[in-house]
């Protein structure tokens, strides 16, 4: 089990619900991108590689008190981005240290995607580098943009498509709530087709919240951003996961930021799950309390 504070991290430390029981191992700081209206997790942080010491320091610091522990997950917020060359000697150190890890995980980008070969891809894939998150949020180009994430929606399917290609088990990361007032239904219509063609073995759906330091807290304090209620999460949970078609995987919608937890196998149980949300939406099912939401 990873302890806060056992190894060397530098500000808040994020990782997926998945990971944890992971080692949480920084070896970057803060995001590459960082401009997100939604996310102010890194806002104090510029980005940069960690020094290759204080890593290998902590790979031995967790080799100590986590000989056993089978999962190891690369932070910070888009460490895919590292150059190949500080890939190349991770990976091998990480396997060498610590030969009980099974799976290393990391956050990625489209852009990240974009930065490697497929050569690339399948040398991280073959040395140990197992599950990807990638952070989508939208499937809608225009929600896309008015959030300031860097990719459009048809380099988010070509980014999820070759990390699949590659081998990578693949978890994409969406966002109920951030599209421009009046364009819900579009973000989920279009989330839903992008999901359909990445096809993914997970998705997780997030229910945006106001976080400190995010442009979006300015947004909603100024009144050019409203934050749904319940019913209007639920509806266009309900909206996206009609119109999400995956061979196999899970749409997770059941994160401590979501009003009504949701772990729904596709496609087998699918109708199923909008039968559940519109029981919810018509006040047969009760709402997780607000006072229990969080990040």
């Amino acid at each position: 089990m990873w302890f806060p504070g056992e190894l060397d991290y530098e500000g808040m430390i994020i990782r997926p619900p998945s990971e944890a029981r992971s080692i949480i191992l920084q070896v970057t700081v803060g995001c590459s991108h960082n401009r997100c209206t939604f996310c102010g997790t890194y806002r104090q942080k510029r980005f940069r590689i960690k020094e290759r010491q204080r890593v290998e320091a902590d790979l031995e610091r967790a080799a100590r008190l986590y000989p056993d522990t089978r999962r190891l997950f690369v932070a910070d917020g888009d460490a895919l981005i590292m150059p190949m060359a500080h890939w190349r000697w991770l990976l091998p150190a990480i396997r060498e240290r610590l030969p009980a890890v099974q799976r290393v995980g990391t956050y990625a980008t489209a852009r990240a995607v974009r930065k490697k070969t497929d050569e690339d891809l399948r040398w991280l894939r073959a040395n140990g580098l197992r599950m990807v998150y990638l952070g989508l949020e939208s499937g809608d180009d225009q929600t896309l943009r008015y959030v300031h994430k860097d990719s459009t929606a048809e380099q988010m399917v070509d980014a999820g498509r070759r990390l699949k290609a590659a081998g990578f088990t693949l978890s994409v990361t969406v966002l109920l709530g951030i599209a421009p007032d009046g364009r819900s239904g579009e973000h989920a219509r279009e989330t839903g087709r992008v999901l359909s063609a990445v096809d993914p073995q997970f998705v997780g759906a997030l229910s945006v919240m106001l976080c400190e330091g995010s442009e979006l807290v300015a947004q909603v304090q100024q009144g050019t951003h409203t934050i749904p209620g319940p019913a209007g999460y639920l509806r266009e949970l309900r909206e996206m996961l009609a119109h999400t078609e995956l061979s196999g995987g899970q749409f997770m919608a059941n994160h401590a930021s979501n009003h009504l937890p949701l772990k729904v196998l596709l496609p087998a149980g699918r109708d199923d799950a909008l039968a559940l949300i519109d029981r919810a939406l018509a006040g047969d099912v009760a709402l997780k309390p607000e006072g229990l939401r969080a990040l």
